[in-house]
């Protein structure tokens, strides 16, 4: 065996060296040096003087500003350096295995399509353009509704909402609106979900106003169908369901639960973010729903960005149609146009039509897969699931609660809690150990009815050896649980950050929401 292979070999029984850099970095208004610039701005030339005039003349007094905002002052190589050692101290989805950030489908989001995204006429692209000087944008959407309605089944499409969350809260909204123009809005005031939905379920339809019902799971762990017919009534607005739901059990009876509802004049409205399983496998139109969802950041692989910008694509029938969210893309006469949403729209979810270079994203990725590629992502999602649970089961103390003997689609919630009972290490332990090994994983949405779960979602973008070193860490990790717990409790070890001081954020009078208001509270306190 020569020096390579015995590397090789050595890289394959032993976990990834890591260490995180860790930089005592200050906040980037404590780096600023009077007078230090990053980019000289030209003096503006006479002849443009001239011909603007004087343009704040006309802005109220009040509008104006009495000083300059005071703004770091640095040249560009110390940006350049804040921000890449801000970097070091990261961990992401180009970084690291990201499997384990369950229910989120942290997918690859190609790198051409941030390059499209970043071409002048597109990062340049104005919401107040007039729609002759957008064309090939206005295209883009209306192209990719069309993908929508393909993928869904259903008839019409509005582009935006900007993420998941608001757009079941546009879907509530529509089933409310729908509601009111039938004259049964003072009588259907219950909505129902599961507890293993999304949570925004539940919180989106008591925000819109109604009272939520909360079906819970039979010893099996799929929505109880018994429960679900005894909450059924005439005071039905709607069920909210996802499914698969965030345990990763898909529901194979949720047609009779979407018959239910409909038997007593109620809408059915399927929360899609679980859907990178399903694509061009299963459809909301086929199970009788009347709307749905898809987050665009997470099954149509653009970019998370810390909850924004994002998209959430609303999709209904024909008959809900007139409900949906304006401004809404429109051709006539071979020319693109926005136009506002129908009389009885539910009006505007946020401002203007969406965020433009997320759907360009979207629609790129969708067009290079293609309807076969598209299917092929799912296929590769729930091969890539069920092996790794698969391999995650074989590890002593790790259980997958409900559904025994059967597949999962996307993603799994785990529980620990054998584990836990053994050593005293929980769930939230093991992750923050994880981070010593460069990969995390979430826990769980609350209430935690899995106890110490952890909900893991690879999806089709990491290969096998990718999952094979998330398995391994883990493996290694609860053997450390048993041969040496207080290592694992005390972890990260190699993170620049060890534990977030929990206490503080309970604390109003220690926030700093802003760099001013937190040399305020200095001040107040004697110490800036």
């Amino acid at each position: 065996m020569n020096a390579m292979d015995n590397i090789a070999t050595h890289r394959k029984q032993q976990m990834r060296r890591y260490h995180q850099a860790r930089w005592d970095e200050p906040v980037i208004f404590e780096l600023s040096q009077p007078g230090e610039r990053g980019i000289l701005v030209p003096e503006v030339e006479p002849d443009i003087v001239r011909a603007a005039g004087q343009p704040l003349a006309g802005l109220p007094a009040s509008m104006l500003r009495r000083q300059a905002p005071a703004l770091p002052e640095m040249s560009q190589n110390r940006v350049l350096r804040h921000y890449l050692r801000l970097s070091q101290e990261n961990l992401g989805a180009d970084l690291n295995v990201d499997v384990g950030q369950g229910t989120c489908t942290m997918k690859y989001n190609p790198k051409i399509n941030d390059q499209l995204a970043r071409q002048p006429g597109m990062a340049e692209l104005h919401p107040r353009q007039p729609d002759s000087s957008v064309q090939g944008m206005l295209e883009v959407i209306d192209k990719l509704e069309g993908v929508m309605c393909e993928v869904s089944g259903m008839d019409a499409v509005s582009l935006q909402p900007r993420g998941g969350s608001q757009a079941i809260f546009a879907n509530m909204s529509m089933v409310r609106a729908w509601h009111e123009s039938r004259g049964e809005a003072g009588q259907r005031d219950e909505v129902i979900t599961t507890i293993f939905s999304h949570p925004s379920d539940a919180a989106c339809s008591k925000l819109v106003g109604y009272k939520v019902i909360t079906i819970y799971p039979d010893a099996d762990g799929y929505p109880d169908l018994a429960a679900l017919k005894a909450a059924v009534s005439p005071r039905t607005a709607a069920l909210v369901i996802t499914n698969p739901e965030d345990t990763g059990i898909f529901n194979s009876r949720i047609r009779e639960f979407v018959d239910a509802v409909h038997a007593v004049g109620g809408l059915c409205v399927y929360d899609q973010a679980n859907a990178n399983g399903l694509l061009g496998i299963a459809r909301a139109r086929e199970a009788g729903f009347d709307l749905c969802h898809f987050n665009l950041h997470k099954t149509f692989a653009t970019p998370h960005a810390c909850g924004g910008p994002a998209v959430g694509a609303v999709c209904c029938t024909a008959a809900l149609a007139p409900f949906l969210p304006g401004p809404l893309v429109r051709s006539k006469e071979g020319r693109y146009q926005l136009v506002s949403g129908a009389q009885q729209s539910i009006g505007k979810i946020s401002s203007f039509a969406g965020a433009a270079s997320i759907m360009l994203r979207a629609y790129a990725w969708v067009m290079s897969l293609g309807a076969e590629g598209l299917k092929t992502v799912s296929e590769i999602a729930v091969l890539n699931n069920n092996y790794m649970m698969h391999e995650l089961l074989k590890i002593d103390g790790m259980a997958a609660p409900y559904a025994p003997g059967k597949r999962r689609i996307e993603q799994v919630r785990y529980s620990w809690a054998a584990l836990t009972e053994a050593t005293g290490v929980t769930s939230e332990e093991i992750g923050l150990r994880a981070a010593d090994f460069g990969v995390h994983y979430w826990t769980s949405h609350h209430p935690y009815l899995v106890p110490e779960p952890a909900t893991i979602e690879p999806t089709e973008s990491y290969s096998r050896a990718d999952l094979d070193e998330f398995i391994g860490v883990m493996r290694h990790i609860a053997g450390e649980a048993r041969s040496n717990p207080e290592l694992v409790k005390t972890a990260p070890h190699n993170c620049p950050v060890h534990r977030v001081q929990c206490e503080m954020l309970d604390d109003p009078e220690r926030w700093g929401i802003t760099w001013r208001a937190y040399q305020r509270k200095l001040g107040e306190r004697g110490l800036a």
